[in-house]
Formats: C-alpha cells, sequence, structure tokens
C-alpha cells in the first residue's frame, strides 16, 4: 500500500496523472477499434508517467479532452451490449436492465463517512451503488443489491458530494455496493468531475472482465476486493458466479499490476479447507506474501441461507482457529 500512503502525503492520485494526458479533440467519432487503439496508445503514456510520480507533491496539469474521456465514451458504448462482467449478458443497458439490475441509469443507496473499513482507509467516504453482478444467497446488503430505488446518480453532482466529504476529511472514496461493476459508465464520469487529489477505491467481488479492467487502470488506486471461493461448484451453488476462479484470479492479477490491492475474505462456515485454504495459498504465490490480506469471521446467516443448510449457521471457534492457522501456514505477513 505504499503508493496509496504517498497519495495521502500530496503525491498524485492515478486518475491525475490520466486527466494530464491530452487526445485529439475528435476522438468521439473514431470507431470502436480505433479508439481501443487511442486508448492503448495513451496508456502507454500514462504507464511512464506513473512509474515517475512526484512524491513531492506536484500534480500534473489537467488536459481537456483527455485519456478519462476516452475511457468514458468506450465505456458508454460498452453499455449497447454489456460485458462490464463475466456474465457478458449483452443487454443494450439503454433499453433495458443487464442481469445485474441496473439499466443506463445508476442509483446509490447511501453515502457517508465510513470509520468500520481497514485501518489504513478510514475515514472512507463509501457510495453504496444498488445492483450486483452476483445473487448470493447470505448477502447482509440483498436489498442494495436487488432493489434498484435509491437515489439517481447525477455524475457531476457526486462528485461534488465526494469534494466535501472529502473536506471533511475522508482518506479516499470508496465505491461499493451491491458491487460497483454495473456503474463502471458512470463512476468514470464521476471521477472525471472530481478536482480533488483523493484516491479512488474500488470495493468488488472482481467477477469483471478484461476490458473492465482496462478501463480501469489508472482510475482506481487500490483495489479493495472480495476473494470468497476457492472452487467454481461453490460461487456457482451460493452467488451464480460461473467460471469464478479463473475470472477472479485473472482479475486480481491484473489489479496487482495497475495498483495497491487490499484482499477480504471472508470465511464461510463449513469451507475453510475447500475455500479459505486455497485462496490463501493462491494469494501468497502470486500477490506475495506480504499482501494486505483481511480474513474475515462476521459471516451470519442472512437472506436466503437458511434454503443451504451447510451454511446456515455461524462459524465456530475451531474454524476461526484454522483459518488463522492456514494464513499462518502460507507465510501470509500483512493480516489486517
Amino acid at each position: 500500500m505504499e503508493r496509496y500512503r504517498q497519495i495521502l502525503k500530496g503525491a498524485p492520485s492515478r486518475h491525475i496523472l490520466l486527466k494530464s494526458i491530452a487526445v485529439p479533440s475528435d476522438y468521439s467519432s473514431l470507431g470502436a477499434r480505433a479508439l481501443w487503439e487511442l486508448h492503448d496508445e495513451r496508456m502507454a503514456d500514462y504507464r511512464k508517467l506513473n512509474e515517475q510520480y512526484d512524491k513531492n507533491n506536484t500534480l500534473p496539469t489537467g488536459k481537456k479532452p483527455s485519456l478519462l474521456d476516452v475511457k468514458a465514451e468506450l465505456a458508454a458504448r460498452i453499455m449497447e451490449h454489456c460485458y462490464f462482467c463475466e456474465i457478458r449478458c449483452g443487454a443494450n443497458r439503454y433499453k433495458r436492465p443487464g442481469a445485474c439490475g441496473v439499466d443506463a441509469t445508476s442509483h446509490y443507496y447511501s453515502e457517508f463517512l465510513h470509520r468500520g473499513e481497514e485501518p489504513e482507509l478510514i475515514p472512507s467516504h463509501t457510495i453504496f451503488f444498488e445492483g450486483c453482478t452476483f445473487a448470493c444467497a447470505y448477502c447482509q446488503n440483498w436489498t442494495i443489491a436487488t432493489e434498484i430505488r435509491g437515489h439517481l446518480v447525477d455524475p457531476r453532482e457526486l462528485a461534488e458530494v465526494i469534494e466535501i466529504r472529502h473536506k471533511e476529511g475522508s482518506k479516499n472514496v470508496n465505491l461499493v455496493g451491491g458491487d460497483p461493476t454495473p456503474h463502471l459508465h458512470t463512476i468514470l464520469q464521476i471521477v472525471n468531475y472530481l478536482t480533488s487529489n483523493i484516491p479512488v477505491v474500488w470495493n468488488s467481488n472482481m467477477y469483471m472482465t478484461p476490458e473492465s479492467m482496462r478501463l480501469l487502470e489508472g482510475v482506481v488506486d487500490v483495489y479493495l476486493g472480495d476473494f470468497r471461493y476457492g472452487n467454481d461448484e461453490h460461487a456457482s451453488r451460493y452467488s451464480s458466479g460461473a467460471n469464478y476462479w479463473a475470472v477472479t484470479t485473472r482479475a486480481f492479477l491484473a489489479a496487482k499490476a495497475q495498483a495497491d490491492v487490499l484482499v477480504r475474505q471472508l470465511v464461510l462456515p463449513g469451507h475453510v479447507e475447500c475455500c479459505t485454504k486455497p485462496i490463501v495459498e493462491w494469494c501468497a504465490k502470486n500477490l506475495e506474501k506480504d499482501v494486505r490480506f483481511n480474513m474475515m469471521f462476521q459471516y451470519f446467516p442472512e437472506y436466503r441461507a437458511h434454503t443451504f443448510p451447510e451454511i446456515d449457521r455461524m462459524l465456530t471457534g475451531a474454524e476461526i482457529t484454522r483459518a488463522r492457522e492456514i494464513a499462518k501456514e502460507a507465510g501470509l505477513t500483512n493480516l489486517v
């Protein structure tokens, strides 16, 4: 989390760097292939700039239009046949909701200064977007994930709220849900309106396509990724997440290449050996043993958990002890 700490001291957040990279004024007239080519060409410039980011608190000058405008345009086009997440429903969300339950408009349930997140994040300006790419049987935020009836998002206005919360003491803006993935098009617009040097936290189930990860590069400063299942069978059974392991591990590797990563692992009853263990071992090997790792023991059988007797209970003390042993055996050194 070294880069995140530097941003808190005044070094430029990644979206500030994106906004300093100019693009041609006629970018929106380009076809899809040409627009992606422009995106990738300018991202090479961004990566060079990112490698030399100024730790002396000098922020680069913004350009208009910028590389972030190109990302927003690409996201808007993807909405016509949506593939933000790996459900890849292909819905034209300008005409109907996608599999996530979200159409072209974005709604949020609440926004506030959250003091219950990981220590380095708080106080965190957390925005709970409605809708989700998963259907978790035990979801503790099921009303947020399944019911779209909250505040309608105006990107400019929500950016102003983020600025206000930053002045009130927030260390970051924390985009969560449900899941933020269905709102990628809106979030890119929101970030584009930000003027403060505030880090962006992407708080997600990480069930995203490579195209979404490409668009998020340079926007996100911290991936707060939820790594839940150690196999596809349980992901499908409890969350309707097909091909979960390959999709999620791919996303975490991309996240590691882009930004700081903080892993959350909600330990499920009866799933310490089959889920927690392979997740811990994969993270230790692929994200390195000093990855910031939060092993969470607050599982409670909410929502429809009663329909699955094996998870219709709290964790036992023995399961908690065993999960901690697994982290120790794997050599994880940076546990929350």
